[in-house]
């Protein structure tokens, strides 16, 4: 349960002297163990959308500023830096191969598999899903159960400005090879991205799947089957191909989940 005083946390990002006061570091402290815990996150679902919580936002900033840098080892290796990194994979039933680095306030729920890849503090990714071979996942990212995020992919962080949504993928979705997903782009649920595709906040993802093509900006519908695409557009220069997504299917529902995957890959021919 949630037993952090958000009042003073918030009264301290607004009077940032605070900070020095020990009661002022505890909280802070507590609020980053339990975004480590999976007891608080950054953002979480509402009916009809997400909301962002901006206090724990603020208070994974300010423990930047609390901490002082540290080096650890880990065998021959040494590193430099303001944050631990997570502990005890056994006990908490996460797979973790080598070189795969969460740091401290990362949320990694049990049955994760941490390819050699990177995760950031604040970020949260849910059980069942895997990292792939150097994929990143930014800080404050959400990342939900049973998602597949492929070699390579490039999953934003964003800690500031305070109120800007994070990046969402939700459930069950599939994030092919070299994807990149930043700016708080919301991938719904049960999505597959063919490879390289780009999903920014101003990205155009276009539905072509019926005459009437609709537009989305940073969102991807759920069941969404996507792959890179381009427009035209005119400059002064001449007229120039510029990147976009298009939407070029929809995963059946009628179907078992990873089965479904699978046959959409096949049946739109998306490399992965």
């Amino acid at each position: 349960m949630n037993n952090i005083n958000t009042v003073l946390i918030e009264k301290a990002w607004d009077e940032r002297s605070m900070i020095n006061d020990d009661t002022v570091r505890a909280e802070i402290e507590s609020a980053i163990d339990h975004l480590d815990k999976g007891l608080i996150r950054v953002a979480e679902p509402r009916e009809g959308g997400w909301i962002v919580n901006q206090w724990i936002k603020k208070a994974v900033i300010m423990y930047f500023q609390i901490r002082k840098m540290e080096t650890t080892e880990a065998g021959p290796l040494e590193f430099h830096d303001k944050i631990p990194l997570k502990k005890n994979y056994e006990q908490l039933g996460i797979r973790v191969v080598p070189h795969a680095i969460a740091r401290y306030g990362s949320f990694i729920a049990r049955g994760v598999i941490l390819m050699p890849s990177y995760v950031n503090i604040g970020a949260r990714v849910d059980e069942g899903t895997m990292v792939d071979t150097w994929a990143t996942v930014g800080s404050c990212a959400q990342i939900g159960k049973h998602v597949h995020l492929s070699g390579g992919v490039g999953i934003g962080g964003v800690l500031e400005p305070v109120q800007a949504a994070p990046v969402i993928v939700e459930d069950n979705c599939f994030i092919g090879s070299r994807c990149i997903v930043v700016e708080g782009a919301y991938i719904g649920k049960e999505s597959v991205l063919g490879a390289g595709s780009v999903i920014t906040g101003s990205t155009k993802i276009i539905d072509v799947t019926s005459p009437e093509r609709t537009e989305y900006k940073g969102f991807v519908p759920p069941r969404s089957v996507v792959i890179p695409g381009s427009y035209m557009r005119k400059y002064p220069a001449g007229e120039f191909g510029v990147p976009c997504a298009l939407i070029i299917g929809a995963r059946k529902e009628s179907t078992d989940k990873k089965t479904s995957l699978n046959e959409a890959l096949r049946e739109y021919d998306l490399p992965v």
